[in-house]
């Protein structure tokens, strides 16, 4: 167990996960949250990019090695359909000039996206695919806690929303299934794979934003 907003208690997870495990042949990076007033983290990130992306980069990252040891091995990042409203803005990360919870959950999930084409695209060859998945919107405990127009808008559409046993069938096929064996670098929805935004595809972007990332984890 691990807050994974705290970059310490994923080191320390991943020293654990070692000192028990040589091979690791599934990572499925399912950790997020969305904050109606901006908080940050015990490292002083703003808490929606810290939880929701950089938890993913810095603990895939921290485990590749492994992975790729154990290969072939499969990473499934999970993001969600959000990500198509938002645009990275280098200039404002972490939402300081202007907060809102809505917005900085669409910038975190397109930053989820832009991280697996261009972790893709650096593990071609290993044997390790990464692919990622909007499983749709699940009623689990997300979003409870959220006050305002937010937590209205949750609790009004809540009976429309995925039971948990739904929303975890892409996840599922993508870390199983026979048939996406050797399939990297895509963005899959109800276990197909589909087109996500235009701006995740961008490569300047995607690139820029990995090399913010490691400055940000200490990993590069």
């Amino acid at each position: 167990m691990a807050d994974l907003s705290s970059q310490q208690e994923i080191r320390q997870l991943v020293q654990q996960f070692n000192e028990h495990h040589q091979r690791l042949d599934v990572l499925v990076n399912n950790a997020g949250a969305i904050f109606d007033k901006r908080r940050e983290s015990v490292d002083g990130i703003e808490m929606t990019f810290a939880l929701n992306y950089l938890g993913y980069f810095l603990l895939t990252n921290l485990l590749l090695d492994t992975l790729k040891a154990s290969a072939p091995g499969r990473i499934i990042n999970v993001s969600s359909r959000s990500h198509a409203r938002a645009q990275i803005n280098f200039d404002d990360l972490e939402s300081r000039s202007a907060y809102n919870g809505l917005a900085a959950y669409a910038h975190s999930k397109l930053a989820i996206v832009l991280f697996t084409y261009e972790l893709a695209r650096r593990l071609e060859g290993t044997g390790v695919t990464v692919n990622v998945v909007n499983p749709g919107i699940v009623a689990t405990n997300f979003g409870k806690n959220s006050s305002g127009v937010l937590g209205i808008i949750m609790h009004l559409f809540r009976p429309a929303f995925l039971s948990p046993e739904q929303g975890a069938q892409t996840g599922i096929y993508l870390a199983t299934s026979p048939e996406v064996e050797g399939v990297t670098g895509k963005y899959f929805v109800k276990c197909k794979a589909v087109a996500s935004s235009p701006a995740s595809y961008d490569l300047a972007t995607a690139s820029q934003l990995w090399e913010v990332s490691e400055s940000y984890t200490s990993e590069g």
